[in-house]
């Protein structure tokens, strides 16, 4: 049923046989010309729906079988995968070869010591879960094995020691089917051992090495250092390792930092161009397979057929489609724009405009990157004349793009739709006998109050309305010395204000900050940093926490006990919640 008020959403999935890229959309049963009224119990047929988005005539009805259904939930559930092999490979005190590795029979104490933290030894025999092609029936590769879990995910690791061992067989073929075969592997050294070298492993299949040396093992003051290292083509990925000499204690905090890292450094090598032309070839033989061996001749009923029985009857006509339904779509509307980038003399980038209920969002269409993104919380106001149109958000600062007058018109729809702001009005205000101008403002641009009857009250200005602009400057480029100066010595003072709130209240900076590349837009750069964003909730404004510099940071306005954003020297970060102010507070794990 679609309760009243919140019409139905249909998801739309397009596959490329050519891209690993799902193309995904959504569309209101609204926006769709229908002979079904929309909001029924039945809905909209599909096949209507098809219509409205796809030329159908080029379409098929697939074979109705079980065997389309499996193929369909494998193409769609490509990309996700919840189950992980991770090989661990034995390095002893003087060791450093792949062969020394393979041929150490049985662990060592600290082997065993760092197994216990990162897993449970499970009898192999009957194991009903993931055994990541390790033999359940026989014993054949093993009588025991690690396995753990993790948030969703299940990790089965092929521990050297743990596959059988062939003696007088310096291959060890038995273990290095397996473990040579896994994208991920542990490489845990012993005290002493040499230091490893990715040149010394002859597989072409192993893509990243995560290095863990034990440090005073089997003792109270037992510790961890780690290394990564990592093909050439596989991307950068978190949580970032920590500077050298810094070690982890054992913790469960080491533990989901360990297995965290192994689980991206998976997902990771997926992104490299082996894997992905690996999958690339395996979507099209689905896509191929569906296409060629599962389809039927009978195309899309699209023109509807009379009923042979009540010739009399009239055809049911489609309902007109309800005219900008898409506008109350949560999810992002686009429209192609021009933005102005200021910091190169107002040059025009192509970008796409997309608004959901959440975000505002600018792509570069060329660099195929996110330029501008705020949520839409943060929107205050709007000016819209004829093709152009400047968006003001935080504390007025504006984004201004170009595009069709008609396509302007549905942008401020849209921005009234789902965001606090409202548009901004012009006014020229006058001076009293004494050179006044009858009002106060406050330092962020608010107004405190205003003569009444006055000139700028008779102008329209009133208590709770915000400068964005004063004599064509923009207010958040000015200090209030400044501001003040500009309106007591400018001959015609012109402002460009955004209304209050019907209760008279200004209209603030309400959501998180966002990040803007064109014309410098307050985003500052951490050196060597990988940045996350948090937000201030006493003054909304946006911090920006590096998980790399030594440097701690806070709020603008240093407010510290609101944020909580501390750097620690070793970390994953999670979120938690803070009872003061409910914003989410970046944790450190593994902090020393």
């Amino acid at each position: 049923s679609v309760a009243p008020g919140n019409p139905e959403i249909h998801r739309i999935f397009l596959d490329e046989i050519l891209s690993l890229v799902t193309l995904r959309g959504s569309i209101l049963e609204d926006a769709v010309p229908s002979t079904s009224k929309a909001g029924s119990l039945r809905g909209i047929p599909l096949r209507e729906i098809l219509e409205f988005v796809l030329n159908t005539h080029c379409l098929r009805l697939a074979l109705a079988t079980p065997k389309v259904t499996e193929q369909l939930l494998k193409l769609d559930e490509q990309g996700l995968c919840r189950r992980h092999k991770v090989g661990i490979l034995y390095c002893k005190a003087g060791q450093s070869s792949e062969e020394e590795m393979y041929n150490n029979e049985a662990a060592g104490p600290a082997l065993d010591e760092f197994l216990t933290l990162l897993g449970e030894k499970v009898s192999l025999k009957s194991f009903t879960k993931y055994a990541a092609q390790l033999d359940t029936k026989t014993d054949s590769t093993g009588t025991h094995s690690l396995y753990t879990t993790y948030q969703d995910y299940e990790i089965m690791f092929h521990v050297s020691t743990m596959l059988p061992y062939t003696p007088n067989n310096r291959q060890q073929l038995l273990r290095k089917r397996h473990i040579g075969n896994d994208i991920v592997t542990i490489i845990f050294q012993e005290p002493g051992a040499l230091p490893f070298t990715p040149q010394n492993i002859r597989s072409h299949f192993q893509h990243v090495f995560i290095i863990v040396r034990a440090h005073q093992p089997c003792s109270d003051n037992v510790s961890y250092s780690v290394a990564v290292t990592r093909s050439k083509d596989v991307p950068p990925f978190g949580p970032p390792v920590p500077p050298a000499g810094v070690t982890f204690r054992r913790s469960d905090l080491f533990r989901a930092f360990l297995l965290a890292k192994a689980i991206n450094a998976e997902n990771a090598a997926h992104k490299s161009h082996k894997f992905r032309a690996m999958a690339t070839r395996t979507r099209q033989e689905y896509l191929r397979d569906l296409a060629e061996n599962y389809v039927t001749n009978t195309p899309l009923d699209t023109a509807g057929k009379f009923n042979l029985i009540s010739l009399a009857s009239k055809k049911k006509e489609k309902s007109k489609a309800r005219p900008l339904a898409e506008l109350e779509s949560a999810g992002a509307v686009s429209w192609r724009v021009s933005a102005l980038d200021f910091g190169r003399g107002g040059a025009e980038i192509p970008c796409v405009l997309g608004i959901s209920k959440e975000f505002v969002v600018l792509v570069d269409l060329a660099a195929k990157e996110v330029v501008f993104n705020c949520f839409t919380g943060d929107v205050i106001g709007w000016s819209a004349e004829g093709a152009a149109l400047r968006i003001y958000h935080g504390r007025g600062d504006l984004v201004s793009v170009r595009a069709a007058a008609e396509e302007i018109r549905e942008i401020v729809q849209r921005l009234k739709a789902t965001t606090p702001g409202c548009a901004t009005v012009d006014m020229t205000l006058r001076r009293n006998g004494l050179g006044q101008l009858g009002f106060h403002v406050h330092p962020d641009g608010s107004v405190a109050e205003v003569e009444e009857y006055g000139f700028a009250w008779q102008a329209g200005l009133r208590r709770g309305s915000r400068l964005l602009e004063v004599c064509k400057v923009a207010a958040v480029a000015l200090s209030h010395e400044q501001m003040i100066d500009l309106l007591r010595t400018s001959v015609t003072v012109t402002v460009a204000i955004v209304p209050p709130h019907e209760d008279g209240t200004p209209r603030r900076w309400v959501g998180a900050g966002g990040g803007c590349g064109i014309g410098g837009i307050g985003v500052s750069q951490v050196a060597s940093g990988l940045l996350v964003a948090s937000w201030c909730h006493l003054c909304h404004l946006g911090v920006l926490v590096s998980l790399v510099a030594s440097e701690s940071l806070e709020c603008h306005r240093s407010h510290s006990g609101a944020i909580g954003a501390t750097w620690v020297p070793l970390m994953t970060l999670v979120t938690s919640g803070c009872h003061w102010c409910h914003l989410g507070v970046f944790r450190a794990i593994g902090g020393i």
